[in-house]
């Protein structure tokens, strides 16, 4: 499906994990939604066009990736956002439970999003962050709410959805699932596991693009006692009744906020089209054996890198990690070279793999170029240490 997205000739593009790539057909439907609907039909777009109903029908697309039933899932806001939504009604579920269990390889801005919320509750919360295969056996029965990334950012690590889930249901606990590195990337089934929530972005393996619309989704059963701690307008059961007081819609609707980003999500609902071509059994299958051709590409020529991820590709996203004292100017070397992955302090380099668009082909290719820059320590030009603001 290469030729389903717009990749620069010659690229290698293995930070997927990172940013999708566009997708051919997203350009052009946003220069007809731009001139089309919001030209040509300006506010009357709301209705003639759908735009209300795009959070709704954006999410059913995602649902169908992550597990979950239709109208489980909304869009809208950034992922904190839905991060501090979902951590904040759970805890509201368990209000005699003070502790928010998390692991170290759980991405910063989900914790910082719990210190803040404790912070504001000032109701002497705890946030409990444990070594990753430490999280099934620190669930104890003061945990409010397990609130896990399902991949380490960093190592690519993957958590046993269905393990984790019963062991904090055993233990009285919420749980709430980050699925920003699994989402278009690894087959999940949250009906199945009963996790009460789970939030992800879309410009990842979503190809979505940056700045792309988040996803929350509540199971079915605990929707109406959901109290959102952000009451936005069009969480309301009529936003257009205008009512002075907050009463909360009766389904997911209830966990949107504020005006939907439509031309964010005119683009995501494009990107989304070439899901329905894929069989997320047949991806996983794909991704797993991309990466275990790397490893062993990389280690064969390049004995200076150490795995950082695991070995078992069951055990893994669909990433894989190397850690090198020169990581940064390393991948700044790749870069150069049209070879594309991010680095992660303090010595991860990162690459993605996305069987999208990334074959057997372009691993040793990338790992050709990898190779030279390692055997003659072309990573060590000043120009590769010069540290830029993304990395």
């Amino acid at each position: 499906m290469k030729d389903r997205f717009s990749l620069p000739e010659g690229m290698i593009y293995l930070d997927g994990n990172s940013l999708g790539p566009l997708p051919v057909g997203v350009t052009e439907r946003i220069g007809s939604m731009l001139q089309n609907e919001w030209g040509a039909h300006l506010i009357k777009g709301w209705n003639l066009d759908n735009w209300m109903g795009q959070p709704a029908s954006v999410g059913n697309t995602i649902a169908r990736l992550i597990g979950a039933g239709q109208g489980t899932v909304t869009m809208g806001d950034t992922l904190s956002v839905k991060v501090y939504q979902a951590l904040s009604a759970a805890l509201k579920m368990r209000p005699d439970r003070r502790v928010i269990l998390s692991d170290s390889g759980n991405f910063p801005s989900d914790l910082y999003m719990a210190e803040g919320l404790i912070r504001q509750l000032d109701r002497d919360y705890e946030l409990r962050i444990v070594a990753p295969e430490e999280v099934a056996t620190s669930m104890e029965d003061d945990v409010a709410v397990a609130m896990i990334t399902q991949v380490d950012y960093r190592t690519g690590r993957l958590h046993d959805m269905e393990g984790i889930t019963k062991a904090a249901h055993d233990a009285g606990a919420v749980m709430l699932w980050d699925l920003a590195h699994t989402a278009g990337a690894v087959p999940m089934d949250l009906t199945g596991c009963g996790a009460e929530f789970a939030v992800g972005c879309t410009y990842k393996y979503l190809n979505g693009g940056p700045g792309a619309p988040a996803f929350i989704y509540a199971r079915p059963d605990i929707v109406e006692g959901i109290e959102p701690a952000l009451a936005g307008w069009l969480g309301h059961d009529a936003p257009f009744a205008f009512e002075q007081n907050y009463r909360p819609a009766g389904d997911i609707e209830r966990m949107r906020v504020g005006t939907p980003p439509v031309i964010q999500m005119t683009a995501l609902e494009e990107a989304l089209k070439v899901w329905e071509e894929v069989d997320m059994a047949d991806l996983r299958t794909a991704s797993i054996r991309l990466c275990d051709l790397f490893i062993a590409e990389v280690e064969a020529r390049c004995p200076a890198l150490t795995l950082a991820s695991p070995r078992n590709g069951a055990e893994r996203g669909s990433q894989v990690s190397f850690a090198f004292e020169h990581g940064y100017a390393a991948m700044q070397a790749l870069i150069a070279r049209d070879v594309i992955g991010d680095f992660r302090a303090p010595n991860i380099m990162r690459f993605g793999f996305t069987p999208l668009y990334i074959d057997e082909d372009d691993v040793r290719g990338a790992v050709d170029i990898l190779a030279d820059i390692l055997d003659n320590r072309l990573w060590d030009r000043p120009e590769y240490h010069q540290k830029s603001r993304v990395t």
